[in-house]
């Protein structure tokens, strides 16, 4: 069984004791106040529940990750990308980006960025820890994606796109930046062929927790500026 943890601790159990099924469930409990995710982030963990079920916290094994170096960006994307279809900003709109992240797609009519989850998230980005990535088309926003940034890493948390082609154009601009600005790991959690396609691929949990050891603290460039 996974531990419980309380509001008055902001410490998380060692990663190695999550469980193996379902994989990475690592701890149930707490809160989501700003100290206890950045705590979790550095920790190596994150949250991830629906309505109605307790907070749980997750550090699967293996863990989905993209190497900026290693993006590829497939030919149709890149020709897209060429025309200035979409227009890229930063920060510009992260609660909009986070409110459209959380609608139901397709027939799910759930949702695992709760109203809870939605406020956590636009505290760390009114703390400058969480930031957005806004996709435009003519003065409407199309497309986007959060995730928390840390030393020379990167936490993405979730996109959506309202046009075809608009988050993968945000995703690979914020990519190629992070590259440029020294970012060394772009954290997926999770796999899927979304991901894969951009390069994102497996690696060891403790590989991941070396990562964490050694970039964490290191400073890196400044992207948020773009307008």
């Amino acid at each position: 069984m996974p531990r419980w943890i309380d509001r008055h601790s902001d410490t998380f159990p060692p990663l190695e004791s999550a469980l193996r099924s379902p994989d990475g469930l690592l701890a149930l409990g707490g809160d989501l106040s700003a100290k206890r995710l950045i705590n979790a982030y550095r920790h190596g963990c994150f949250p991830w529940y629906s309505e109605g079920q307790p907070l749980m916290w997750w550090s699967p094994n293996p863990r989905t990750v993209l190497f900026p170096d290693e993006l590829h960006i497939p030919r149709s994307l890149r020709k897209t990308m060429r025309s200035n279809y979409f227009q890229i900003t930063y920060d510009q709109a992260f609660e909009a980006v986070i409110a459209a992240c959380a609608e139901p797609r397709c027939s799910d009519n759930g949702t695992w960025i709760t109203p809870d989850m939605q406020a956590a998230y636009c505290e760390l980005h009114r703390l400058g820890h969480a930031h957005s990535v806004e996709v435009w088309h003519q003065a409407q926003l199309v497309g986007g994606l959060y995730g928390i940034a840390m030393g020379k890493l990167f936490f993405g948390e979730s996109m959506f796109t309202r046009m075809s082609d608009a988050s993968k154009v945000g995703f690979v601009t914020l990519v190629q930046d992070l590259l440029q600005a020294g970012f060394v790991l772009v954290d997926c959690q999770m796999p899927t062929e979304h991901l894969a396609r951009f390069g994102a691929r497996n690696i060891p949990r403790r590989q991941f927790q070396q990562y964490l050891q050694q970039h964490l603290n290191q400073p890196s460039g400044m992207i948020w500026s773009r307008t």
